[in-house]
């Protein structure tokens, strides 16, 4: 075994990351071509199942069959068509705070009017802090009965939006989403006198990269290069006293009414005639090489007191306070897409207390020829944890000079396509996420290439118990900060209950590659079962994992006792973590959503994903484990954990055994068994793969020249053996003659 074990190390210690990186590339290639015609299965599929259509629309007694041209599907009363129903995310993007689709099931009765909404599935961490999921469902509720006739002629903007604070951008999805899915819809099925959008039929515009910019602010803005959006708090207070909510306008400001609240300024700085003018050559071609093919950006600039960025991006990474829409959709902007610009080059630009970009994605449909708006959303304060809010726009078209004809003129533009269209974009949804997080798959990449670098040299590594130690607490520290606080890349029994539902379902990998860290943690993770079993990822890439530990170390240097569990009544407690597991599991088959409740048996999303700010009991069950774990090390880890067990399960179908032991452990020797933080060494010396985290402190003991017996004993021997030979030297030096016998 020794003699092919090295040269297999030393073979796989070759650049194993490039490898793996050129096997995860080929895998999903190969993979999301197997299952591209999946991935389009329309999530109105699965829901028509799962929605009875009188918990959508009151009265209703049923669905009809679901139309093979559009993702939609009659609802019947007494075998009637009194509606249509659809999910959001079948027309339009519906992603939220978490990257992830938010499903609103809606039903459009044939007046154009909505008559039923719900809210079906979403990933919201942001709603879970402190807010009721029924508080959600009763905001969702109040869209029954909104009219997409005149959301159609008013560009979804004709109805007031009452939002939750606390959840601004998840709201703002949820109405977006509606309101433009259901404008599409109804122009589809030509309800309501609504009919398809047709292209245009006369001459199509592209921007025009000759075109020349005027030199100075003034003349800029008097010619429509820029726009601009002059806000006093006379107006402000105004529109909020035209709201039904009295506290709006019992909190005015007190400020003068000419007092300027926000002037606002918007244009496009990727035509390169604006951008040059307003930027710089320098900065333009910065701008330049920061955009994609197909991107745009769009300059934003304001002063006055009020913020149109707000802070909200900088917990969620989503600026909430505006919004770029054109048409039938719409574009928000994320904090990876933004950058903040240093000074205005025009002539005679004013003073301005925020000068920014946002990048305009190429999936967004967005055409720089077409007008467009830029929504500002105004909120106020009306009591300690409740706001409500109010929208403005401005309107921007493109002047004529920054623009030159397209010779061919456009053909009309089928339902059909434009599905495909949005489809299309869904699927290169992931794509762009991946782009998002290149600094955190990056770091992702760095720690498994140390971990992996570990793990195959162990035998140099474990020589220190010192160098071990330090490489451990500093990589542990480094997977809660950054993996876990930072990055949310914790993995849940959830993950594994959701994949199966996929496999047993409509399977589509574009679901799993939304979250890029998730997705290359399970790959890894697959892989380091055949390696090392469970351990690599509960013993070092597991953020409350390493929470526990570390909290377990700073204990044990207060002075907290440690206690050991007999060793018969530690092993019964392990099979608590499988029995948690199967039940689980067995929910899932029939519940997929009340699996994921009692799931929360799980304190990871407490404790790693929402930092502890969620409601009290959630806080004081994650407190009370790690308090265990102060007195009992990995206490939730050993007994608790069904993602453990889960891991567990296939974790003897590992191909090798890195972990060295001697003959004596066990019989007689018992120092690993006792120093084991997990108990995971049985007395009789053999290691449980199923609880064994790979710490590695077995193997430090192994070659340990002051706590190894055997070690020891071969020191002693050594040693005597040398003392044997300098006495023989000895003596054949003090004795002349028994040299020349020799």
């Amino acid at each position: 075994m020794k003699a092919f074990s090295m040269p297999f190390a030393r073979a796989f210690s070759i650049r194993p990351i490039v490898i793996l990186v050129h096997v995860v590339t080929l895998w999903i290639a190969l993979l999301t071509h197997v299952t591209a015609a999946q991935a389009q299965t329309p999530y109105l599929t699965t829901y028509l199942t799962e929605v009875p259509a009188a918990s959508l629309v009151e009265g209703a007694d049923g669905y009809g069959q679901m139309r093979s041209d559009l993702p939609v599907a009659p609802v019947l009363r007494g075998g009637e068509t009194i509606g249509w129903a659809f999910v959001t995310s079948d027309f339009v993007g519906t992603t939220g705070y978490s990257g992830k689709p938010i499903h609103v099931m809606v039903a459009v009765g044939l007046d154009a009017k909505l008559t039923g909404v719900k809210l079906v599935k979403h990933s919201e961490p942001i709603v879970l802090i402190g807010i009721p999921e029924a508080k959600v469902a009763k905001l969702v509720n109040e869209f029954i009965g909104l009219d997409l006739v005149a959301e159609a002629a008013a560009g979804g903007s004709a109805h007031e939006l009452d939002i939750i604070s606390g959840a601004t951008v998840t709201i703002m999805v949820i109405d977006d989403s509606i309101t433009r899915s259901g404008i599409r819809v109804a122009r589809a099925l030509g309800l309501g006198g609504l009919t398809p959008l047709l292209a245009p039929t006369g001459p199509r515009y592209e921007v025009n990269p000759d075109a020349q910019a005027a030199e100075d602010w003034f003349t800029l803005t008097g010619d429509g290069t820029l726009r601009r959006m002059s806000l006093d708090v006379g107006q402000i207070n105004g529109a909020f006293a035209a709201m039904d909510d009295p506290r709006a306008a019992a909190r005015a400001l007190t400020d003068p009414d000419d007092t300027t609240y926000i002037d606002m300024y918007a244009t496009l700085v990727s035509v390169p005639a604006i951008g040059q003018r307003l930027l710089g050559e320098t900065e333009f071609a910065n701008l330049t090489d920061w955009l994609d093919e197909g991107e745009h950006a769009l300059l934003v600039a304001a002063r006055g007191l009020y913020s149109f960025k707000g802070s909200g991006y900088v917990r969620g990474g989503m600026f909430d306070r505006i919004i770029l829409v054109q048409g039938d959709n719409s574009v928000r902007f994320r904090d990876r897409g933004h950058r903040r610009v240093g000074e205005i080059m025009a002539d005679g630009a004013p003073v301005l207390s925020e000068m920014d970009l946002f990048k305009i994605p190429a999936d967004a449909g967005f055409n720089p020829a077409e007008p467009w708006r830029l929504q500002l959303l105004v909120q106020r304060d009306v009591a300690a944890i409740e706001r409500v809010f109010t929208t403005f726009d401005l309107g921007y078209q493109l002047p004529a000079p920054y623009l030159r004809p397209v010779a061919a003129p456009a053909p009309e533009v089928p339902l059909a396509q434009e599905t495909a269209t949005e489809s299309a974009a869904q699927t290169a949804l992931w794509s762009r996420i991946w782009r998002d997080k290149t600094v955190e798959i990056a770091g992702l990449g760095v720690m498994l290439s140390a971990l992996t670098f570990a793990f195959f040299f162990q035998n140099f590594l474990t020589r220190s118990e010192r160098a071990t130690t330090w490489f451990r607490m500093g990589f542990l520290t480094v997977t809660l900060v950054f993996l876990g606080w930072y990055a949310n890349a914790q993995l849940s029994v959830v993950n594994l209950m959701a994949l199966f539902g996929a496999l047993t379902t409509d399977f589509s990998w574009q679901a799993f590659l939304l979250d890029p860290l998730t997705f290359i943690l399970w790959f890894a993770v697959a892989a380091s079962l055949i390696f090392w079993g469970r351990g690599a990822y509960c013993g070092w890439l597991c953020p409350f994992g390493a929470l526990q530990e570390l909290t377990n170390r700073i204990a044990r240097k207060l002075g907290v006792p440690q206690w050991t569990l007999p060793w018969g009544l530690h092993e019964r407690l392990w099979p608590i973590k499988y029995m948690i597991f199967l039940g689980l599991f067995g929910v899932s088959l029939a519940s997929i959503e009340q699996a994921e409740h009692l799931a929360e048996i799980e304190p990871f999303k407490t404790a790693i994903v929402l930092k502890f700010v969620r409601a009290w009991p959630f806080v004081a069950y994650a407190l009370a484990l790690l308090a265990a774990g102060l007195f009992v090390e990995r206490f939730y880890c050993r007994y608790l954990c069904p993602l453990g067990a889960a891991l567990a399960i296939p974790a003897r179908l590992r191909m090798f055994d890195w972990l060295k032991r001697y003959r004596e452990c066990g019989n007689p020797c018992q120092t690993c068994a006792h120093e084991c933080m997990v108990q995971a060494i049985h007395p009789t010396g053999e290691i449980n793969p199923n609880e064994c985290l790979n710490c590695m402190h077995c193997q430090v003991l192994y070659q340990s020249e002051t706590k190894c017996p055997v070690v020891i004993k071969q020191l002693k021997r050594r040693k005597s053996a040398s003392d044997s030979a300098a006495a023989l030297d000895r003596m054949i030096e003090n004795h002349p003659n028994m040299k020349k016998g020799i």
